[in-house]
């Protein structure tokens, strides 16, 4: 991990003194201490619990991988600290979430900013929701007969705790992985609102409880549900993770194999991911259609390397065995539950609307969405990626090929999603930032990678017009 960028310390700095401040008035008020350190004490053992992430917010270090990746270790347990928020004035709030953020070891470097930014987020946030339920009057309205009356206020401070973590994660986004500004804050907020949500109705439970006769001690024992509820959901976390392990090593199984076109599956995969964005799929669909562009030349395993990597001209023979990997390809990955639909994808990204693809020459709507999005990006990469046979084309030059093809071989909406895809992300722009760049990698050995000998030329065009296998 390259070192944190200067103004990326500076905001962080200014956060963790935001926190100090907010958090100096306690000095003043020693009646609140034994329930900051009954509440910090309950969070800090949260912390403390294999519970990877809580749901929501990024919890992002400054510094880390970019990308929209949860964070890499534990996160803030929410039910606490806004269980803080409704019974505690706002300077004693801030310092609940201090214990648990500063003992935990953080992951990467340097240490020292990482836990003052551990620190600074949540204490900012629940300062912040404690000052939106006081003025709301909730304190008094959780000491009233009637619980509904309290949920207004509680509602409001966990809006509040909600924005204050976005606009937080927002800015170490921004600065310390440099991701365009009017970007860094799109759907941060919504998409955090119903877990925080939900960690706010537990944190709302122990607060009415903590002012009822049964006490404190009672009103910890929610933290217990919470707890295993986000076990579980740490399970499906790692989950995941190996699920993403597998298909990073069938992936490099495949580039080890086929050497003139590595890196080819990644960028398929991204490609299709952008394609199913624009034609509005939801976002379990979007993540399906990634691993089928990533997976969709699995079934290379299955072929002769000799063939992949030969430099003339295939037989007719030689071509059909080639042609088999979209079957080898659905054996290998059918016993993999979590691919869903990727497998007809990976079985079905050759065959071509007019009915001439292969394995099954399916036709028109007869192909699986997901196989019609991921042609289009094998294609649109194929084309625009150096091979050992010829140079890559510009990307103008294949988006006007796929759209000469579409109807016949390529199904016009996707192309369309895919043009519409690269001019909001993936061309330059001539107005200037924004724009993002479609980088293929050169795929081909380097000695192919300057001029094409003309044997592999010859192989270019025996393998057809963009690179069926």
């Amino acid at each position: 991990m390259g070192p944190v960028r200067p103004p990326a310390v500076v905001y962080v700095c200014c956060a963790a003194l935001g926190a100090l401040v907010c958090a100096a008035p306690l000095a003043r008020a020693p009646a609140s201490w034994p329930a900051v350190a009954l509440l910090a004490a309950g969070s800090a053992a949260c912390e403390r619990l294999p519970l990877t992430r809580s749901p929501g917010h990024s919890g992002r270090s400054p510094g880390g991988p970019s990308g929209h990746r949860p964070p890499e270790s534990g996160g803030t347990f929410y039910p606490a600290l806004l269980a803080a928020a409704f019974l505690l004035p706002p300077a004693a709030a801030a310092c609940v979430p201090l214990p648990g953020a500063l003992l935990a070891r953080p992951a990467g470097r340097p240490p020292w900013l990482r836990r003052c930014w551990r620190a600074a987020r949540p204490a900012l946030a629940v300062w912040t929701a404690s000052r939106v339920h006081r003025a709301l009057g909730g304190p008094a309205a959780l000491l009233g007969p009637r619980l509904p009356d309290a949920l207004p206020a509680a509602a409001a401070a966990v809006v509040a705790f909600c924005l204050v973590l976005t606009a937080l994660d927002g800015g170490i986004l921004v600065l310390a992985e440099r991701v365009p500004a009017r970007t860094a804050w799109r759907g941060m907020f919504l998409r955090s609102l119903a877990p925080v949500s939900v960690h706010g109705l537990a944190g709302l439970m122990m607060a009415v409880l903590w002012r009822s006769p049964y006490g404190p001690v009672t009103a910890l024992l929610v933290l217990l549900p919470m707890c295993v509820s986000c076990w579980v959901f740490a399970q499906y976390d790692r989950e995941r993770a190996a699920h993403r392990a597998t298909v990073r090593a069938l992936v490099r199984a495949v580039d080890l194999k086929d050497r003139y076109t590595r890196g080819h599956s990644e960028r398929v995969g991204q490609a299709s991911m952008m394609i199913a964005r624009e034609l509005g799929l939801d976002d379990r669909r979007v993540e399906v259609l990634r691993l089928a562009g990533t997976l969709h030349d699995i079934g290379k395993l299955g072929v002769p390397t000799r063939l992949l990597r030969k430099e003339g001209p295939l037989t007719h023979e030689e071509r059909r065995i080639i042609e088999l990997h979209p079957e080898y390809g659905d054996e290998i990955v059918r016993g993999i539950g979590f691919l869903g639909e990727a497998r007809d994808a990976i079985l079905h990204h050759h065959e071509r609307l007019d009915g001439s693809g292969y394995p099954c020459g399916l036709s028109g709507r007869r192909i699986p969405e997901a196989a019609r999005v991921v042609a289009v990006a094998d294609a649109f990469d194929a084309m625009t990626s150096t091979r050992s046979y010829r140079r890559a084309r510009p990307v103008e030059a294949a988006l006007e090929e796929l759209r000469r093809c579409a109807g016949t071989q390529f199904d016009p909406e996707v192309v369309r999603a895919l043009v519409r895809a690269l001019d909001r992300w993936g061309r330059p722009r001539p107005d200037g930032p924004g724009g993002g760049h479609w980088h293929p990698a050169v795929t081909a050995d380097e000695t192919y990678a300057r001029v094409p000998p003309p044997a592999a030329r010859a192989a270019g065009r025996a393998r057809g017009g963009n690179d069926p296998a």
